[in-house]
């Protein structure tokens, strides 16, 4: 803005029809720059809720998956649903603000759990290929699933070109006020706000569209009611394992 008042504005005429030609165009540039902006957070609000979708069908996955673990038999059931409250605890923490190389090692451990609860399953599914067991292996595949599908919405981001874009025309439109400004310096103040509301724009949409990082993230709610459900019904076990 400050380059459009300084420098550019010496080009400036002062005839009535090039004024009205300018008005024609700062108005253009400012509205496509809106339209982008508006397009670009509906994208981000959009890839937003399909990770909250997602996390509320890993939940649905893991809960129905120990349910289901109970038809299995006794000693490769304990062993599946041992292995599934691990896998729920790097699932909640792959949700949780991490560091790329923390964030690998959670991956890491996710994809190790989930073959360990495969080959936990197939002697079973060889053995024994029953309806039942059947069932069994069908929730393991929706819980394998769900995590893919998860991984999958986290690497959808805007694309770059997109912030490329709306940066050049954000910098045309402040350039474009700049120019047509007739006392810039006396109100730096007031022509700080249109800067200062495309930045926070910019902020928001950047902010929404960061899964991992910054300040509005997934909270990971459905997988932690999960987890107090399912340490509630292990303990429940427990006690009635004491009593007899």
């Amino acid at each position: 803005m400050w380059f459009g008042s300084a420098v550019l504005s010496k080009y400036r005429t002062k005839d009535t029809e090039t004024s009205a030609n300018l008005g024609i165009i700062q108005t253009a540039t400012l509205t496509l720059l809106g339209l982008i902006i508006g397009f670009t957070f509906s994208m981000a609000i959009a890839r937003y809720d399909l990770r909250q979708t997602y996390e509320e069908a890993e939940a649905n996955a893991i809960g129905t998956e120990f349910l289901r673990a109970d038809l299995l038999p006794s000693k490769t059931a304990a062993s599946v649903k041992g292995l599934l409250d691990e896998y729920l605890d790097q699932r909640i923490l792959f949700y949780s603000k991490q560091d790329q190389e923390t964030a690998k090692k959670i991956t890491k451990r996710t994809i190790a759990l989930e073959n360990a609860m495969w080959n936990e399953l197939l002697p079973v599914a060889r053995t024994q290929p029953t309806p039942t067991i059947a069932l069994v292996i069908s929730g393991m595949n929706d819980v394998i699933n769900s995590q893919g599908y998860t991984q999958a919405a986290w690497w959808n981001r805007i694309p770059t070109a997109a912030w490329w874009l709306m940066a050049a025309i954000a910098i045309a439109a402040n350039m474009l006020v700049g120019f047509g400004a007739r006392n810039f310096k006396g109100n730096v103040g007031l022509f700080m706000i249109f800067p200062t509301m495309i930045a926070i724009a910019f902020f928001l949409i950047a902010d929404i569209d960061s899964p991992r990082g910054g300040v509005i993230r997934i909270d990971p709610r459905n997988l932690i009611d999960l987890k107090n459900n399912m340490s509630s019904a292990n303990g429940s076990a427990s006690t009635r394992g004491i009593n007899k």
